[in-house]
């Protein structure tokens, strides 16, 4: 998924449109991917050698010295092929997946100042790619206002035009649905605008 010069403009004007209609922050951040997850080849090495004494005792007459640095060679050769950048993220758990864009998504929420704002009303709109995870953050003060089935309406929406490949269309239609519930909740006040109106792309 990758944005234009021109998708890039067309989210920070929306975002611009959106923020006049309520005080609220509204920030978007596309990742690339949430981790290089580089502690996964050397497990997936450290299994293959731990296992690999087994079927070299039920089959080979090596010695057990031969065996040990069998042990090696395959912890070097299994570390070496899962450290291929596609292999790698193959064999790296889902859930583990998961979790480590949730916590990029807070991470960048207090990264870019979302948590900051004077009145508490910043909302971050959270995209990984690789992991194909989605997530909108809303500080304390606009996320005790609006239910969490609200927000969901928001991120289907997001999450609707990132199956089709279409990932700014799926930002612009996440703005607009946040900013309508954001204009409810935190009208237009005399803060002004306290974070650039952009998509970081990371």
């Amino acid at each position: 998924m990758r944005l234009t010069a021109q998708d890039v403009e067309r989210i920070a004007q929306t975002i611009r449109r959106a923020e006049e209609t309520t005080s609220g922050e509204i920030v978007c951040v596309l990742a690339r991917r949430s981790s290089d997850y580089a502690y996964v080849p050397p497990l997936w090495g450290a299994f293959a050698a731990l296992a690999s004494p087994w079927p070299l005792l039920l089959f080979t007459d090596l010695s057990t010295r031969e065996i040990f640095s069998a042990q090696i060679a395959i912890f070097v050769v299994a570390t070496l092929f899962v450290s291929w950048g596609p292999v790698r993220f193959f064999l790296t758990p889902r859930a583990v997946k998961r979790a480590r864009a949730a916590r990029e998504a807070i991470e960048q929420f207090f990264s870019r100042g979302v948590a900051a704002t004077k009145g508490r009303t910043g909302v971050l709109i959270f995209v990984s790619c690789a992991e194909r995870y989605a997530r909108i953050v809303a500080d304390d003060a606009i996320g005790a206002k609006i239910a969490n089935e609200e927000w969901r309406n928001a991120l289907d929406a997001l999450l609707a035009d990132m199956r089709q490949e279409r990932v700014a269309d799926g930002f612009v239609a996440a703005i607009e649905e946040c900013a309508r519930l954001l204009a409810k909740h935190a009208p237009p006040g005399a803060s002004g605008d306290e974070l650039p109106d952009k998509i970081y792309v990371i």
